[in-house]
Formats: structure tokens, C-alpha cells, sequence
């Protein structure tokens, strides 16, 4: 979790992956898509030849919602996807 930053103005987690190759990118980039779907949640995702940036947004969609436990939680699971 140490390389997640949390942010406020929105609340928000963000982290930056970085790659030695453009199919290490996009492998993990798969991953990521089918653990989404699986789970129903959706990070916004920018990415390029060699690195995917995500921002996690707080689960519950009211505006001005907190991170939680869960949100944490969710990060963790994406960190685990990394080969």
C-alpha cells in the first residue's frame, strides 16, 4: 500500500505502475480488466507503452464520500495482480 497516494478534493487513491515492456503493460492491463469486471468496480485507468496509472475513487458514489476499509482493501487486490 506505501505506493498508493491518497488525495482529497476529490478523496482518491492513485498509484503509477511502471513496465519494462509494452507486454508486461498489457498483461497486467488484462488482469486488471478481468479482476474488474469480476468485482464490478471500475478504477479511471490512463496508461502508455510502459506504465498504467490508476485513481481509485471511493466506492460509494455520494459526492464528497470518503476512502474506506473496502477501498484500501481493493487497492491491495490490484497490487496483487503484478506478476
Amino acid at each position: 500500500m506505501d505506493k498508493w497516494q491518497e488525495r482529497q478534493r476529490p478523496f482518491r487513491l492513485e498509484r503509477r505502475f511502471e513496465f519494462k515492456t509494452y507486454e508486461a503493460t498489457r498483461d497486467f492491463l488484462d488482469r486488471l480488466g478481468a479482476y474488474s469486471e469480476e468485482t464490478k468496480r471500475f478504477p479511471d485507468i490512463s496508461f502508455g507503452t510502459n506504465y498504467v496509472n490508476i485513481t481509485l475513487r471511493p466506492e460509494s458514489e455520494d459526492q464528497g464520500a470518503e476512502l474506506t476499509k473496502t477501498d484500501y482493501q481493493f487497492a491491495e487486490e490490484i497490487d496483487g495482480l503484478l506478476d
